[in-house]
């Protein structure tokens, strides 16, 4: 089982770790195996019994015959607001809530922070706060708005190392983040794709918006959520995927969508994939664990936008996620205080609009995905190794590639109990406030350890990295 790419007896020299499992995610099947790990590294893959010693002050760790052995979650779509709104969230708290849940890397999105992450300056300002409290891998997101298209801003933060940027095409929920017109996200996808960056998209048409404000009657919306829903109908997706496909073929970008909820749109993104756009999906675990008719009047801890659709329209998510015109999953984890979140006595229109989710995304994805029979190792595709080569930290790099388990790869390494269930309680959540829609659901899989780049995440835990773009 000795990898062939590990020379002579490098493999076998002193490592800082070794941990050995019945089970382990290697080229996409679980085998057996003793897995070494050096400065950050792993350096071999050997027979599970193999004798790989590790120096004075490592560890050999032989995990329990009901947990696996799997790369870390890669989380391409975290809200942290960190500085200028950490009472919402900051990198301490939101770090620690990755790591229990087998989460290794986040990237964070440029807003609710204050500054935004739209210039070269706010980015620095992220680092600085990122930096000593982080106790996962942390990447950024830059931003696209009005003000800095043109500017040179942009290609200054892809230049900084930002993985892409994300624009709004709808308002976004703060002023201080203005959402582009279709003329602008067409400029901001030209002055992009002159240097290969990737925009990423809030997906909802302001105009539908409009219309479908127009067409509720009269006293409809507060705390009824299916108000809620028709203020946002599945069109308001359509039309906006529609306009970033437009965008794709007059300027020969990339873009990403970002938390797709509406199944009708997935006729459009099949159409563009087979034309060659390059066009990737992702959807998020709140859009594949809730249904409509299961959200009480009232119950805004269920707000986002778009918002959870009905049981039918999450079905064929999770088909299109299977046959993969839809590429990954994250979390799309936006917090916010209890105050806001609660705001206006249960009414929709007036609570803040996010699910706190990241420290149990990946799981309640393996939990739907187990109901219906779909593999682990498949979920891990869309939240591991999908997320990772998006951003591109699936390809070889200083630090190694993450989101799979090989030689040379980062040693972001989870110990995961599948089949273990436990009902969630918000208030025992490691994220800065205790909201969440998943309080109280039944969700399966326990997070044993979690290891960045060969260190396990515990309450002595040092600083983990900063990341870039390659």
């Amino acid at each position: 089982m000795a990898d062939a790419g590990v020379a002579g007896d490098a493999g076998r020299a002193s490592s800082d770790l070794v941990v050995r499992a019945s089970r382990v995610l290697v080229d996409g099947a679980w085998q057996p195996a003793a897995v070494a790990v050096r400065g950050g590294l792993v350096v071999a893959i050997e027979a599970v019994d193999a004798v790989l010693p590790v120096h004075d002050g490592g560890r050999d760790v032989t995990l329990p015959d009901d947990e696996v052995l799997m790369p870390g979650v890669v989380d391409t779509h975290v809200h942290v607001n960190e500085p200028g709104r950490t009472e919402w969230e900051g990198f301490a708290s939101a770090t620690r809530a990755a790591a229990a849940g087998g989460v290794t890397t986040i990237v964070d999105m440029p807003l609710n922070s204050i500054p935004p992450t739209t210039t070269v300056e706010a980015l620095e300002l992220k680092r600085a706060a990122a930096g000593p409290q982080s106790v996962v891998d942390v990447g950024f997101w830059g931003g696209a708005v009005p003000s800095n298209l043109g500017t040179g801003d942009l290609r200054a933060l892809h230049e900084a190392g930002v993985f892409g940027f994300k624009a709004f095409l709808s308002p976004s929920g703060v002023d201080e983040f203005p959402h582009l017109g279709t003329d602008e996200l067409h400029a901001a996808m030209r002055e992009i794709a002159a240097f290969d960056g990737l925009l990423i998209v809030h997906a909802e048409d302001p105009d539908r918006l409009d219309e479908a404000a127009a067409a509720l009657p009269e006293g409809a919306g507060g705390a009824v959520y299916d108000d809620f829903v028709a203020s946002r109908p599945e069109a308001v997706e359509q039309t906006a995927i529609e306009h970033v496909v437009e965008a794709l073929r007059a300027t020969g970008g990339r873009a990403h969508v970002l938390h797709l909820s509406s199944a009708s749109a997935l006729a459009t993104i099949r159409a563009a994939k087979a034309e060659g756009l390059r066009l990737t999906v992702e959807t998020c675990p709140h859009y594949l664990t809730f249904d409509q008719a299961g959200i009480p009047d009232g119950a805004t801890q269920y707000k986002c936008c778009p918002p959870i659709r009905d049981a039918a329209n999450r079905e064929l998510l999770w088909a299109a996620l299977v046959d993969g015109t839809i590429d990954v999953v994250a979390s799309d984890h936006s917090p916010s205080t209890a105050e806001l979140k609660f705001a206006g006595d249960g009414s929709f229109d007036e609570a803040w609009g996010g699910i706190a989710g990241l420290e149990l995304s990946f799981r309640a994805v393996w939990s739907g995905a187990r109901a219906r029979g779909i593999a682990l190792e498949t979920v891990l595709g869309w939240m591991s190794r999908g997320t990772a080569d998006l951003v591109g930290l699936g390809a070889p790099r200083s630090g190694g590639a993450k989101g799979r388990i090989e030689v040379g790869a980062a040693a972001d390494l989870v110990a995961f109990a599948p089949d273990e269930p436990f009902v969630v309680d918000a208030a025992l959540l490691a994220h800065r406030n205790p909201v969440s829609a998943f309080d109280g659901a039944e969700l399966v899989g326990r997070v044993g350890a979690t290891w960045v780049a060969g260190v396990v995440v515990d309450a002595a835990a040092p600083p983990a990295r900063l990341i870039t773009r390659r």
